[in-house]
């Protein structure tokens, strides 16, 4: 067998591995006793920042840079910055679970 082709399955087993036990990241992790009220508020800030107002400012966003950058407004690294950055800010609850779900398994 290849060596490339034998990397190539061990990544995708490393990759299958990572993504079953990332689903069950939160499963296993319980909230202080008492925290009820601030979990609470927190989800219902995460739900509003991260629901149809930041979806809306974000299209605009892109849109606005999208067209600044092909005027010559502005340079293209700035505009991949706002791409890049969007991408975290809807990506950022799969990214902790990833490396909460990383840290776990060392353990």
């Amino acid at each position: 067998m290849h060596p490339a082709s034998i990397r190539a399955r061990a990544a995708l087993a490393a990759v299958s591995v990572f993504l079953s036990s990332a689903a069950h990241a939160q499963d296993s992790y319980s909230d202080p006793a008492g925290s009820g009220v601030l979990v609470s508020a927190v989800n219902w800030l995460q739900g509003t920042l991260l629901g149809t107002i930041a979806t809306v400012v974000a299209v605009i966003a892109v849109a606005a840079v999208g067209f600044m950058m092909l005027t010559g407004r502005i340079n293209w690294r700035y505009g991949v910055t706002v791409v890049l950055g969007c991408f975290i800010l809807f990506g950022a609850a799969s990214i902790v679970a990833g490396i909460h779900s990383t840290a776990t398994l060392g353990q």
